[in-house]
């Protein structure tokens, strides 16, 4: 038994050396632009300074009953030259913040109010 306990012991393996793979130039993690999404949606409220409310409608089918629903979401979009009236339909886009709730643009304005 002592033999057996010696030879395990006696021949220490040799350390392997673990090397990372070289990248090559196509290889290197350049980080990739998201796309930004775009929304189209009904002004709703124009009283602020450069900004909007708009709302967005989308049809979802409820899990349950299979009905098809409206469901819909408020948006604040950034609105340079304040040029969007209430009921204009306008198409928004993902911006970097502007301010706690702004980080959407009005990208262009697709039709004016509905009567």
């Amino acid at each position: 038994m002592a033999e057996e306990q010696l030879e395990n012991t006696a021949a220490p393996e040799e350390p392997v050396e673990h090397t990372a793979p070289e990248q090559t130039t196509a290889e290197v993690a350049i980080p990739k632009k998201r796309l930004k999404k775009t929304l189209e949606g009904v002004v709703i409220s124009n009283r602020m300074q450069k900004s909007v409310v708009v709302k967005v409608e989308r049809t979802v089918r409820h899990p349950l009953y299979e009905k098809i629903v409206r469901k819909s979401s408020k948006f604040m979009a950034h609105d340079e030259e304040n040029k969007c009236r209430v009921g204009d339909r306008v198409v928004i886009r993902e911006t970097r913040p502007i301010s706690k709730r702004k980080c959407w643009r009005v990208v262009s304005i697709v039709s004016g109010p509905q009567l």
